[in-house]
């Protein structure tokens, strides 16, 4: 399997629900709810199934990671700005949350607090166009910052413009990516859930919390 991109919360929802359109050419049902700003989408289909939930707090609140102080959820016309995404196809389980703010503060204040924030989930990598920025290089649980070696999976398809901070391992990350913004800063925060096999690390097919 090839590396996979994810560059915004929005664009979550449209990389994965490609992943249905084969269940769609074979039959399937899909299932809409719209709830103010929030859109939950289910389709089920004979090879499984992929759910997208769009509810700001509700993604939020699953991260695991605290709001920054003050921060804006950021959206546009056509994206969310946070989306839960489960997959399920057979023997493939896929689960991406991601939320995307933005805050006046700098970005050097921003990646100061998340450090902190991510240091629960244990070591704490730097992150820029692909490579290792200070120490550690790597977590203890083996998660490093090449995502073009093996089947890797990045938060973003050009990773030179921004930070990353990542804690955890190749199957379960947690991930700050950083962006400067006039002065202000840009920031998402994602949490992978990745199939065993996509994990060289793991064999294990349990990636939840």
């Amino acid at each position: 399997m090839n590396p996979i991109s994810i560059s915004k919360a929005g664009s979550v929802v449209t990389l994965l629900g490609m992943a249905a359109v084969v269940g769609l050419l074979a039959g399937c049902r899909v299932e809409t709810n719209k709830n103010g700003d929030s859109k939950d989408v289910k389709i089920s289909t004979p090879f499984g199934g992929l759910n997208v939930k769009t509810n700001d707090a509700d993604v939020m609140g699953s991260i695991g990671l605290s709001p920054y102080p003050g921060a804006q959820t950021l959206k546009n016309d056509h994206d969310h700005g946070s989306a839960n995404v489960n997959m399920n196809f057979g023997g493939f389980q896929l689960r991406v949350k991601a939320a995307s703010f933005h805050s006046d503060d700098s970005p050097e204040k921003v990646e100061a607090f998340y450090r902190k924030e991510l240091k629960r989930y244990g070591d704490v990598i730097a992150c820029q166009d692909n490579k290792s920025v200070g120490s550690p290089v790597s977590t203890s649980e083996g998660l490093t910052c090449d995502n073009n070696k093996g089947n890797h999976i990045s938060v973003d398809d050009n990773p030179k413009h921004h930070l990353e901070l990542k804690a955890g391992s190749q199957q379960h990350q947690h991930v700050v990516s950083i962006d400067p913004d006039a002065g202000a800063t840009k920031f998402g925060l994602v949490v992978l859930d990745l199939p065993g096999k996509m994990g060289s690390n793991s064999e294990s097919d349990d990636t939840r919390q």
